[in-house]
């Protein structure tokens, strides 16, 4: 049996959902900046963390965006083998999702018709969209904002297997040491390791998408989180760099096979405002 679709609602849900994440940190984000407030004994940083929470309170209840970066729509799509989406094109029927949801939402339009020459949509569209076909007939849709302040301090290595796993932990920690305070710590740190060049960039932020705190189901890779989220926070660079305990939330990591002549490793950086949201159809 293939369950039918109306393109219709697919817009309408990717609407929804970005207006909502603009507006709502996901409670996982939250309870790590709470935990960090609590463990905060420099004053300036709890000062700094004080007020990001006064921040997505008050963006919440006056329904305004968390932060004035609306971030480029990147959508994740998840869709059963078994759906079959009628009434138009699905990649339309996303991007009049984005189009009206920043429209209504009074978001920000980030996005350039073209990288070197520049000129504004006007819409925030085209989105960033991925696509994962699974087995049955589930169709999810997950939208991540992401602003480029912290887009711009993420980077990608093609390590040749001799680097080891020491040549990740340097790697990460240089790449975290080198963005500083540009993007507004505490950051979330994805990983990706494995692939191509381009599949580990797509683990590491599909890496953002799992909630904070949460662990690689490999306890090898596990261990490595916490190793490196540690070492992370002994760099010192704090809320928004002015020194602290905490300058990232959390550090997870996203592995697929690879070929033998290669270890791909890409590090996606988030900021405290790590928003995405997902609804199914």
């Amino acid at each position: 049996m293939i369950r039918e679709i109306d393109s219709g609602q697919v817009t309408d849900l990717v609407e929804k959902l970005c207006i909502e994440t603009n507006v709502y940190l996901p409670e996982d984000v939250r309870e790590a900046i709470r935990k960090a407030r609590e463990a905060e004994d420099w004053e300036i940083a709890a000062g700094i963390l004080d007020r990001i929470s006064e921040n997505y309170e008050l963006a919440e209840q006056r329904h305004m965006p968390i932060c004035q970066d609306t971030g480029m729509a990147c959508v994740f799509l998840e869709i059963g083998q078994d759906v079959h989406v009628t009434g138009g094109s699905l990649e339309e029927a996303v991007n009049e999702g984005v189009r009206r949801g920043y429209e209504r939402g009074y978001l920000r339009k980030s996005v350039v018709a073209d990288p070197v020459r520049r000129g504004n949509t006007g819409d925030n569209t085209p989105a960033m969209i991925y696509y994962d076909i699974v087995p049955g007939d589930i169709f999810r849709v997950t939208v991540a904002p992401k602003g480029f302040g912290s887009e711009n301090m993420s980077a990608i290595r093609m390590f040749k297997p001799s680097a080891g796993l020491d040549g990740i932990r340097d790697f990460i920690l240089e790449t975290v040491e080198n963005a500083g305070p540009n993007p507004c710590p505490p950051m979330i740190v994805g990983v990706g390791i494995g692939g191509t060049f381009d599949k580990a960039a797509l683990l590491a932020k599909k890496a953002l998408l799992r909630p904070v705190g949460s662990s690689n189901p490999d306890p090898f890779y596990a261990d490595l989180e916490r190793e490196m989220l540690g070492k992370i926070n002994e760099l010192g660079i704090g809320p928004q760099g002015f020194g602290g305990r905490t300058t990232a939330l959390g550090l997870q990591i996203e592995t697929m096979p690879t070929h033998i002549a290669g270890m791909p490793c890409a590090i996606n950086i988030s900021c405290h405002v790590t928003r995405h949201g997902s609804g199914e159809i």
